[in-house]
């Protein structure tokens, strides 16, 4: 089977939050046993999901030390099909373009474990001084849960590892942590009996409004909560609905009011008071570390928003920069507590994962910078990528250089995700020569 052809089948297996990942590790470890390598799966249960970690070596048993390579298996909810239009519709049905293949998970980042397994095949038959470990992960849409399971069953004897992320292949050596929330906004009593009545009233009468992402970098759902707080606060609202996941940047988000008034405790005032919070939040998060890059994303993500019978349900991403300590994340989270408190809303944590930090000085990456620079590739490296698995390896001593092929901004999280051919071939000669380095 060519390269390219198994490039299809990975992503033609869903492996999004709704499938779990044994599917696809079930795949990519019958590839690596082809390849002649040991294959030992880490089967797990997650919300129901049957999940798995793949484990493969050269050979059997864990050793006293390796170099791990690390790819999440696990994608992004694909959305609304119809906006895949370079996949007919499909966001599993990988189509070539020119040099760009297009499907979920081509940048982010399953076929990122494939490069490294073709560098893998490269080694086959050669005496390792230091053995390298395949590692594809599940859970990377859920607090980085595959990579909490492969730490605490002690699956792992590495203290170097090199995590796939669409990287543009700039290499990252710290990354921010992130906190999953969860706000529940009632209704009151007098709007849910509104409500109840309005939707078995013909004559009632209500009005829609569609908001759009303003620019590349927009959110659809600030967009539509900044034009709320500008509203009369008696109106009844009837849906507010947008995004697809806490993680995802929503490019579309849809409001239906009704222009009544004279609600006693009504739900307006209460939403724009926690979104007035959340940005207040996001403008201190932008001041504690000016002097980081800039985030491929933002510090703050309102990710989904829907209306129940009963009330309005936030979820989004708080993500810290990584010299953020755990007093000043706990803070930071009290503070968007009180503001939800004082409006009679339910907040929860849902998970929370650190920032990360390597030593730039390190041998490991003056070495993984020497590789770069003779691929011809940058060897800037950067400060502050995405929330990764080195959060949770970097946790437990190993030292984390995250890197990969693929843009992510604007692409990764989004309908027609693609990666080009080209920078998969790249990847596998890096993947190759690092381990020619590393291992051998």
């Amino acid at each position: 089977m060519s390269f390219l052809e198994a490039c299809r089948r990975l992503v033609g297996i869903d492996s999004s939050p709704r499938h779990g990942t044994l599917a696809a590790a079930e795949y990519l470890g019958s590839l690596c046993e082809q390849a002649g390598l040991h294959v030992d799966y880490q089967r797990e249960s997650l919300a129901g999901l049957e999940q798995c970690n793949l484990i493969v070596r050269p050979q059997a048993g864990l050793p006293a030390e390796e170099i791990l390579f690390q790819t999440h298996l696990d994608t992004s909810d694909p959305g609304h099909f119809s906006r895949w239009t370079k996949t007919q519709s499909n966001p599993f049905n990988a189509s070539i373009y020119n040099d760009e293949i297009f499907g979920l998970g081509t940048a982010d980042a399953k076929l990122d474990f494939l490069c490294k397994l073709e560098a893998a095949k490269a080694l086959q038959g050669k005496a390792l001084k230091i053995p390298f470990v395949l590692v594809g992960t599940y859970g990377a849409q859920n607090g980085m849960a595959g990579a909490i399971k492969l730490v605490r069953r002690k699956k792992l004897s590495a203290k170097r590892a090199f995590i796939g992320e669409p990287t543009n292949m700039q290499l990252i050596v710290a990354g921010q942590g992130v906190a999953v929330v969860e706000v529940s906004i009632p209704f009151s009593e007098e709007e849910k009996l509104y409500r109840s009545e309005h939707d078995v009233t013909e004559s009632s009468s209500t009005q829609s409004k569609m908001f759009s992402a303003k620019a590349e970098e927009g959110n659809a759902i600030v967009t539509m909560l900044a034009y709320l707080s500008q509203l009369p606060e008696g109106i009844a609202i009837m849906d507010l609905d947008g995004g697809t996941s806490q993680n995802s940047v929503p490019n579309t988000a849809v409001l239906e009011i009704d222009l009544v008034g004279g609600f006693r405790d009504p739900i307006l005032p209460k939403i724009s008071r926690i979104f007035r919070a959340v940005k207040e939040l996001e403008q201190r998060l932008k001041e504690f570390a000016p002097n980081v890059e800039s985030s491929t994303r933002s510090y703050l993500n309102l990710g989904m928003i829907r209306t129940t019978a009963d009330e309005v349900l936030l979820t989004g991403t708080c993500r810290l920069p990584p010299s953020a300590s755990d007093g000043q994340y706990e803070a930071w989270m009290k503070e968007l507590a009180a503001a939800a408190r004082e409006t009679g809303a339910a907040f929860r944590l849902l998970s929370y994962v650190k920032g990360f930090s390597s030593g730039e000085m390190s041998d490991f990456v003056h070495t993984t910078q020497s590789v770069l620079a003779d691929l011809g590739h940058t060897v800037k490296i950067n400060k502050n990528g995405g929330v990764t698995e080195a959060s949770v390896l970097n946790r437990s001593g190993v030292e984390c250089l995250v890197w990969g092929p693929g843009q992510s901004f604007g692409n990764s999280l989004a309908p027609n995700e693609s990666i080009k051919i080209e920078d998969l071939k790249r990847a596998i000669v890096f993947y190759t020569r690092i381990m020619e380095r590393l291992c051998l």
